[in-house]
């Protein structure tokens, strides 16, 4: 089964514990995450810039309102997601607890994958799409 996991940190620590530091995390999350390519459990992921490059967008009064940076303000931020191939939430969790982000103050939020395979099937033909084949998006 897929699980999405987004990744949460306080981005003012980024700054604040120095460059070696910081390569360090990042040699070990690289090391981490490569493991777990070569083995198939890891299949996707990206990093994200910081918050302050984000904009919210939302329907208000029938038009869409944006704001700038992200929905929640909260002290941690998302930093980056991964998508993983687990067998279940217990191994996604076993998986996550061992980044070694989490060593550095990460929070992993582990999230089952929707297949919408089905759904958009039986949407692309309600709707006569020539995509109907092909109506699968990003089921990584």
């Amino acid at each position: 089964m897929k699980y999405v996991c987004l990744g949460f940190m306080d981005e003012t620590l980024w700054d604040q514990i120095g460059e070696q530091r910081r390569n360090e995390m990042i040699d070990a999350c690289m090391d981490y995450d490569e493991a777990n390519v070569r083995s198939g459990i890891l299949i996707g992921g990206q990093g994200l810039l910081p918050s302050a490059n984000a904009a919210t967008v939302r329907l208000r009064d029938g038009r869409a309102s944006v704001t700038d940076g992200p929905f929640a303000e909260t002290k941690e931020q998302i930093g980056g997601i991964q998508i993983l191939e687990a067998t279940d939430l217990n191994h996604a969790i076993q998986i996550m607890s061992n980044h070694p982000s989490v060593a550095f103050g990460s929070i992993w939020e582990i999230r089952p994958v929707f297949d919408l395979t089905e759904m958009q099937s039986a949407s692309a033909e309600r709707r006569g799409s020539k995509l109907a084949e092909e109506a699968t998006i990003v089921q990584a």
